[in-house]
């Protein structure tokens, strides 16, 4: 079987914020979102033709990998 190296796949996991995370002191944009598991942060990643990382995103939960897409 050969690799295509053109070929990119994007993918997101969800990784659940701690209960406290949201609404803290400090004034920097975060990357928490409400979903139905609650707080999270989603890392949406660009895997290419030899399953390497190629880029990616976090945002926040609640964001759609489709949205996502055209920026990775």
């Amino acid at each position: 079987m050969a690799i295509d190296p053109e070929w990119k796949f994007i993918d997101g996991s969800y990784v659940k914020a701690h209960q406290h995370s949201a609404g803290a002191a400090s004034q920097q944009s975060q990357a928490i979102g409400k979903s139905r598991a609650g707080n999270t942060t989603k890392i949406h990643l660009v895997i290419g033709g030899y399953g390497l990382p190629v880029e990616f995103k976090i945002t926040g939960g609640e964001v759609n990998d489709c949205f996502a897409a055209p920026d990775l």
